[in-house]
């Protein structure tokens, strides 16, 4: 196990790519071992393709990718616009709104950040914010999609950890509504002690906010469709990935009339790339699994963890500490897909809700793509804002902190995630 740990790690500090990284690290545990035929390994990275729930993902890729042709953004932007400029730190906010709204089309925290820091962020520093502080609202404003539905990384922790990815989006509601006001907060705090003013000194008038909601209202209405269609049983989650293919083009096509078949080929060759990324890392994954399973990690990490303490909160906080350190260094997807094997069985016999420590994972590991000194999203905002990152790190801390203790709030009552899928699931 630790020369499997090793070889990854050299892997990836030489600049191999992530998914033929842990493909070799697989390999070499099998041509190692001396006990499993390296045979048994084929056969596991056959396995692991072998889902009808991993449907889910091309689906949902390719619909985020249609979404965003189909003029929904600059609709989200205007409705946003009206219903949060007026507040101190305007444009900051609606960043954060944005996010938000854009959780539910794009499920992809970085696809999100890059959107945002192309149409926002000039805007932002033209009005007098520093390159700083647009880069860290943009990039950690982002985090919000790792749970508001269609979350990726949540379907994945569902496929990984067998876990109703019904109930999974159900939970993440909340959470993401919370982080957005933690967010916005933050940002009002900092703007306030700044002077960025309001966008407009003129607060919306009721006419003009329901205005704005109708004008935007097939994007607004696209997770809650989603939703709906999971709680009344008409599909599921892998078949709500092909409705939101379905929903995408007619809105596209019929509704908006801005989507032409050359977006559509474009969206399906970006969705293609997309995929096929994220499939290499899941399909090379599934021999580190099996590795992990058979060298018994799990059973000794939990004895190791349960001998320092049995209490629940502790040990998940444990759990956390390790995944935002680990988050720090190696992708989100490749952490939900490697780890939830190891830590869900230590959880659950503890009593821990695995929907509850689902929403509490994903939001740390995604929070790693927004610090150093790998951040994904965080490196592309600065790139595109031509921001220093030395100045990126010192604007992100308050935001950082932000969700760090929204995290903790959450971990101590689990009732905040686990109100609206013990509701209506």
């Amino acid at each position: 196990m630790i020369l499997l740990a090793l070889t990854f790690f050299v892997l990836m500090a030489l600049g191999v790519p992530i998914a033929f990284a842990i493909g070799m690290a697989g390999f070499t545990f099998f041509l190692t071992n001396g006990i499993i035929p390296v045979s048994i390994g084929v056969q596991q990275v056959a396995t692991a393709s072998q889902s009808f729930p991993l449907l889910a993902v091309p689906f949902f890729v390719l619909a985020g990718h249609m979404m965003n042709r189909t003029g929904i953004t600059h609709r989200l932007i205007a409705c946003s616009n009206v219903l949060v400029s007026w507040m101190s730190g305007g444009l900051a906010q609606v960043c954060i709104v944005l996010s938000t709204l854009m959780g539910g089309v794009s499920g992809s925290a970085v696809a999100d950040a890059a959107m945002e820091a192309r149409i926002l962020g000039p805007d932002l520093i033209r009005s007098g914010y520093s390159k700083g502080f647009t880069s860290a609202v943009i990039a950690v404003g982002s985090l919000i999609t790792a749970t508001i539905p269609p979350s990726l990384g949540l379907i994945l922790y569902g496929f990984v950890g067998n876990v109703s990815i019904g109930r999974l989006f159900l939970a993440g509601i909340v959470p993401g509504f919370l982080m957005m006001a933690v967010l916005m907060v933050t940002v009002w705090w900092i703007a306030r002690r700044r002077g960025y003013g309001a966008a407009t000194t003129q607060r919306p008038t009721g006419k003009a906010m329901w205005e704005a909601v109708v004008h935007a209202k097939w994007a607004l209405l696209f997770p809650v469709a989603l939703l709906v269609a999971i709680r009344g049983g008409l599909f599921t989650p892998s078949e709500v990935g092909a409705f939101a293919v379905i929903y995408a083009g007619v809105i596209g096509f019929f509704v908006h009339k801005e989507l032409t078949l050359r977006d559509m080929a474009d969206a399906l060759v970006e969705a293609v790339t997309d995929t096929g990324l994220i499939l290499l890392i899941i399909l090379f994954s599934g021999m580190v699994g099996y590795a992990i399973v058979f060298e018994q990690a799990p059973q000794s990490i939990a004895a190791a963890m349960t001998g320092l303490t049995r209490e629940p909160a502790l040990v998940v906080t444990l759990i956390l500490i390790f995944l935002f350190v680990a988050g720090l260094f190696i992708e989100s997807t490749v952490l939900v897909l490697l780890l939830t094997p190891i830590f869900l069985p230590i959880v659950q016999p503890l009593g821990v809700d695995p929907v509850h420590f689902g929403i509490l994972m994903m939001t740390i590991v995604t929070l790693g793509s927004m610090t150093p000194p790998v951040g994904v999203a965080m490196y592309t905002v600065c790139s595109l804002l031509d921001c220093p990152v030395e100045e990126y790190i010192v604007e992100s801390i308050p935001f950082v902190l932000a969700v760090v203790g929204l995290v903790a709030v959450m971990l101590l009552w689990p009732g905040l995630v686990l109100f609206v899928p013990n509701a209506l699931m």
